[in-house]
């Protein structure tokens, strides 16, 4: 008998975003600029190609992360849920989908909701990393303007949003060089996103992100992807946020910024393969994650933030990382989804989803 996935995502709408209720608390209304509030969703292309891989090993069952979704999921009962689903508002939202699972007993892939939820608070997860003794740049946490022009780090600094991911708040002008531009690129992004933003110590080296796979010691890491900055436009400061990822790089304009596998000495190599287990174990991560690694001054390498749910777009043109990551190891579109699967349903069953179907 077929195994029976839940599939829970998110599908980023068409249309302008509606206006939210006056009383919301959410740290991401429709007030933001650059209209980025749905960036972390899924397009249909990315849903369809991920539900045609689980088909190949399992029934899949569509369920949309909406008002209907734990009424859908009951009514389904999966085997177990593919969590793809972003969540839309509260600093918590990615982990809601896993909560719910959770409250209705039915197993989840991907992480729990506690490391969704730390992962996605960029100060807590730092400092469970910085607890553990996994690299990390120092940071504070501002939650008001005051707090951002107290903050007591050499210049220059990197300032972005503490609960937001897919390059949000992130710009050219992220890179602080004294405390005037820091006031207030820090109070802009404030009354943006209604919520904290990090302050960290800016790193001028190079970037990488690493795709890890598996649980418990069968976790490893994918080929390293690289970031090239001399493909961003002339005068664009060596960072990879909002504006190269969503205004810069398009189908029809690609950039050409990622290496991959990236070209760099093998003890560099080993050192960030290193700092993504430790990210990775240091946060109780399950099945997948990409872990963002960028180097200090002294070429050492520092995890800058965990994603736990990682973007998965199939087209090779977006520049998708993990995918990205995949391809490099010799693993197709559908091979990553197909993989990631049944490393979930070894750990929720303690049985091999593809020896299932072979």
């Amino acid at each position: 008998m077929a195994v029976r996935i839940g599939l829970a995502f998110n599908l980023k709408p068409q249309a302008p975003a509606p206006r939210a209720g006056a009383d919301s608390d959410s740290p991401c209304t429709p007030t933001q600029q650059n209209n980025d509030l749905y960036a972390e969703w899924d397009d249909p292309a990315t849903i369809d190609a991920v539900e045609r891989a689980l088909g190949t090993v399992g029934e899949v069952f569509r369920l949309e992360a909406n008002v209907d979704f734990p009424a859908r999921l009951m009514l389904v009962r999966p085997d177990f849920v593919f969590n793809i689903a972003e969540g839309l508002y509260g600093p918590n939202r990615e982990g809601h989908v896993p909560a719910i699972c959770e409250f209705f007993g039915i197993p989840c892939h991907a992480s729990d909701p506690l490391t969704l939820g730390l992962a996605l608070h960029k100060a807590r997860a730092k400092e469970v990393l910085a607890f553990h003794g996994v690299p990390t740049a120092p940071f504070v946490l501002a939650k008001t303007l005051d707090d951002a022009r107290r903050a007591e780090l050499d210049f220059p600094v990197f300032v972005k949003p503490a609960f937001e991911g897919s390059g949000k708040g992130i710009t050219s002008k992220s890179v602080c060089r004294n405390r005037s531009q820091l006031a207030r690129q820090a109070s802009k992004l404030i009354a943006t996103y209604t919520e904290p933003v990090l302050i960290e110590t800016y790193l001028p080296g190079l970037e990488f992100t690493v795709a890890v796979l598996g649980n418990g010691n069968d976790t490893r890491c994918l080929p390293i992807v690289g970031m090239r900055f001399d493909a961003l436009p002339p005068g664009a400061p060596p960072i990879y946020g909002y504006e190269a990822k969503w205004l810069w790089d398009t189908p029809s304009n690609p950039l050409d910024i990622f290496e991959c596998p990236a070209r760099v000495p093998e003890a560099l190599a080993h050192e960030i393969r290193a700092a993504a287990l430790a990210a990775y174990r240091a946060l109780d991560c399950r099945d997948w994650c990409r872990i963002d690694i960028r180097c200090d001054a002294a070429g050492r390498p520092m995890v800058v933030e965990l994603n736990p749910l990682p973007g998965v777009l199939p087209d090779p043109r977006e520049h998708s990382c993990f995918p990205k990551a995949a391809a490099a190891a010799g693993m197709s579109y559908d091979d990553l989804i197909r993989t990631v699967a049944d490393i979930a349903w070894r750990r929720i069953s303690g049985r091999s989803l593809l020896a299932e179907v072979a």
